[in-house]
């Protein structure tokens, strides 16, 4: 887990790129009703985590710069012997102080009365407007009872900055604890689709592999990181299918898209796999195209690298693949200035990762593309889709869609492949469904 002084030293980084004459205010998550009086499961904001790890609802972090009395100030709900024993324990004001390690904490109820006064005298107010427009108002309330307050000699803020240009960048460099929780969301990802692999058969439907990934994750104190992609045949090539309710056919294969969350912490593997256990010659032909530009993408992921570096390689694989199989009239150098690929290959071969599954952190600098450095964790997650009507394609090749996906850390030597642990060549995917017959 993440220890207080971490925390700490996150808010310490913030705050000294913020400035002393500012105020930074991040609400955590509210809840959410699924329908009726139900919630959805509650899961906190990763950039209010991210700066003290407080995992309740009803909380506005205010840090303030160089102030004396207290730089670090949660509001958060009071202890409620009664709601407790509806709702379970709340932390309470002291228990926030001492378990995340915050110079105050005061009851969420107080906040119009003590918000204010902080305000005033900051200029800067860092902050994600138009994220939640009930929190909005409530911030744009507590500035004008400054101005109501003080009259004329208000020393209200003037500016007001979005928060993402100072804290997505910090949280786009992962620590030695981050990337060990990191580690622990792959290791529990990697079973859930070594489980489905397993289990998977002519016959089921995809509901039924669904709930292997499902029960791996919660065994192991992890919830998905988003909604499990499991589709067999041409659902695979569906790039965001969730429906997951089709029956598995004999001679196809079986795309799984799905990632364990681990404290907060995401995993995104990708598998596809034969349901019968066996690829057949043309199945096996397009996934060794799809390997081999994974591996392209892989050898690329190195400190000092373009962003970019790994896409271009993994094009420049399938492209050439789908230009010798026919798929593609023409020289791979044409197809990919002219786009053709583009069409069995249609999106990017990665994004950041971390504590949202696409997550933050910029892909261009200054209008370059960003340089890779160690600490960067990113998905390398290239594939070949062939739309089962498909024009002017043999109907061999139509239907087929495969996308691998491994989670990626940059280190100062060699990528580390976090999901190592799920197989991925043709030999050992065959190998580990036929181990479980």
């Amino acid at each position: 887990m993440i220890a207080a002084r971490e925390y700490a030293r996150r808010r310490r980084q913030l705050m000294r790129l913020a400035g002393d004459d500012a105020i930074v205010i991040v609400p955590a998550a509210p809840e959410r009703i699924r329908n009726n009086d139900a919630p959805y499961p509650y899961r906190q904001d990763s950039d209010f985590h991210y700066l003290c790890g407080f995992p309740e609802p009803d909380a506005v972090l205010a840090l303030l710069p160089g102030r004396n009395q207290a730089e670090t100030i949660l509001f958060c709900r009071d202890r409620d012997p009664t709601r407790e024993a509806w709702d379970g324990p709340r932390l309470g004001p002291d228990g926030a102080v001492e378990s995340c390690g915050l110079d105050d904490a005061f009851p969420i109820e107080d906040i119009d009365d003590i918000l204010p006064g902080l305000i005033e005298g900051r200029s800067r107010v860092y902050y994600h407007f138009g994220r939640d427009s009930e929190f909005d108002l409530k911030l744009i309330s507590w500035i004008k009872r400054v101005q109501t307050l003080r009259g004329p000699l208000a020393r209200a803020p003037h500016e007001f900055v979005a928060l993402s240009h100072l804290l997505h960048d910090l949280r786009l460099y992962k620590s030695k604890d981050e990337l060990g929780l990191m580690r622990q969301a792959a290791k529990i990802a990697a079973e859930g689709h070594r489980r489905a692999m397993c289990a998977t058969r002519p016959g089921l439907y995809e509901h039924q592999v669904e709930a292997e990934l499902i029960h791996a994750f919660r065994s192991a104190g992890a919830v998905p990181s988003y909604e499990p992609i499991v589709g067999g045949g041409a659902n695979g090539c569906v790039l965001h299918y969730r429906a997951n309710n089709a029956l598995l056919r004999d001679g196809d294969l079986l795309l799984i898209d799905a990632g364990a969350e681990y404290a907060c912490y995401a995993s995104d593997i990708t598998r596809t796999f034969p349901i019968n256990g066996r690829f057949s010659a043309d199945q096996r032909a397009l996934y060794e195209i799809v390997l081999a530009a994974q591996d392209a993408a892989i050898a690329q992921a190195r400190p000092g690298k373009a962003w970019t570096a790994p896409h271009d390689a993994a094009v420049a694989v399938i492209a050439r693949g789908l230009c010798d199989l026919g798929l593609v009239a023409g020289k791979p150098a044409a197809a990919i200035a002219n786009g053709a690929y583009k069409r069995f290959f249609p999106h990017k071969t990665g994004h950041w990762l971390g504590l949202d599954v696409h997550d933050v952190g910029d892909y261009r600098v200054d209008g370059e593309a960003r340089q890779l450095e160690p600490g960067m964790v990113m998905t390398v997650e290239p594939g070949i889709y062939i739309a089962p009507d498909a024009p002017g394609i043999e109907a061999r090749w139509r239907g087929i869609g495969i996308r691998i996906e491994d989670d990626i850390a940059v280190t100062r030597a060699a990528p580390e492949i976090l999901t190592a642990g799920v197989p991925r060549t043709v030999a050992e995917i065959e190998a580990h469904m036929s181990a479980a017959k």
